[in-house]
């Protein structure tokens, strides 16, 4: 494993670069509920055939934020690309990972080889409506724990519906797992004013322009919106790939990451053989 730091404006990302070998490399962007650890299993599966970097965005994991400015998540992400001496990647992204990896993909699509969007955020996506009453429920005790300032909670509570999933049963996931989420997640919560990010424009509103390959994922176990959100992106992206992971919440590197390799390493060798063909 080999980390470094990118000095940036007001924040020092740390990065990491691994492996090497032949086709596009991977670059990996974290949930919002985790780090770049969150990846380790990733890592340790394609880096001995495939050059594998992954970042902590600021407010997460190591990077350090000198001075909480406004920044854009894209501009972030292409600098490790430039100081990895990376032209075009394989962008990997969780949730918010997934937002950052699909807004790059129409701001610079030069430097996007393909996509795999793993329960994304979309940028401008619309709210869900009329939510289930037993997924009221849960956004409405989100808000009492936020609300109550105890951090230990909340923490606790997000493993509860990202980890094990909103309908699943509570401590569905365990062991090595949910000890890294409650560390990961746990020091997002207490890291300081990273500053505001600047909001892209909607992708929601431009996901027919994407013009990369695409393989969209998803847990069975993620909060239905969610899943519903991920389904349109199978009608709307064109020549997009994917469907659903079994037994799998939000977070499929933690829970299901033997299916998630199987998934991945599926897309990279059709992408591999469409680039010899």
């Amino acid at each position: 494993m080999s980390r470094r730091t990118l000095v940036r404006a007001s924040a020092d990302l740390a990065w990491w670069d691994d492996g090497g070998g032949a086709g596009a490399p991977l670059v990996l962007l974290h949930a919002g509920v985790a780090d770049s650890r969150m990846w380790q299993g990733c890592v340790d599966a394609f880096a001995p055939e495939r050059r594998v970097i992954r970042y902590d965005r600021r407010g997460f994991g190591e990077t350090h934020v000198r001075e909480p400015r406004a920044y854009a998540q894209v501009d972030d992400l292409l600098a490790v690309l430039d100081a990895a001496n990376v032209e075009r990647a394989v962008l990997v992204g969780c949730s918010q990972g997934g937002r950052i990896a699909l807004d790059a993909a129409l701001e610079q699509p030069q430097r996007v080889a393909a996509l795999v969007l793993v329960a994304p955020a979309v940028s401008g996506a619309p709210e869900p409506s009329q939510p289930a009453p037993e997924i009221q429920a849960l956004f409405d005790a989100y808000e009492a724990v936020e609300a109550a300032g105890d951090l230990e909670a909340l923490n606790e509570f997000e493993a509860r519906v990202w980890l094990d999933g909103p309908l699943a049963a509570r401590g569905r996931v365990g062991g090595d797992a949910r000890r890294l989420f409650l560390e990961m997640n746990g020091r997002a919560l207490r890291a300081g004013n990273a500053g505001p990010p600047v909001d892209p424009p909607s992708a929601w509103d431009r996901l027919e322009q994407v013009a990369v390959p695409t393989l969209v994922l998803w847990g069975t176990l993620d909060f239905p919106h969610l899943a519903t959100r991920c389904e349109s992106l199978l009608t709307r992206i064109p020549g997009v790939q994917g469907g659903a992971i079994d037994g799998s919440a939000h977070l499929p590197s933690l829970d299901a990451p033997q299916a998630l390799e199987v998934r991945l390493r599926s897309f990279l060798a059709a992408l591999a053989a469409g680039a010899d063909s």
